[in-house]
């Protein structure tokens, strides 16, 4: 059970971490931490079966609220475009012959 309350300690500590960063406007900063977020809750997911009643009965209340904070956060950050092609200028020391 201490694994299982520091996993979402860990969780909850880099959703917070993301929406300080968020408020800074550090989006890099706040995407890398919302994605170690994401990590932490989708191996909690994945062991989900294997958990006892105990377990799921103090992981489910506290994951929940958890995910919508992240979900939150992830709406906060601005999109990401990827940069249009254009064709390449030639820089003019491209044609000079290297210097000796």
């Amino acid at each position: 059970m201490d694994a299982l309350l520091k996993e979402l300690a860990d969780a909850s500590m880099a959703v917070g971490a993301a929406e300080e960063a968020l408020g800074e406007g550090a989006n890099v900063t706040a995407r890398e931490r919302l994605d170690d977020a994401g990590a932490i809750l989708a191996a909690l997911r994945e062991r989900w079966p294997e958990l006892s009643g105990a377990e799921r009965a103090v992981v489910g209340p506290t994951a929940a609220p958890l995910r919508r904070r992240l979900d939150a956060a992830q709406a906060r950050l601005p999109k990401l475009s990827a940069l249009r092609e254009v064709a390449a200028e030639p820089d003019p020391q491209d044609e000079q012959a290297p210097e000796a």
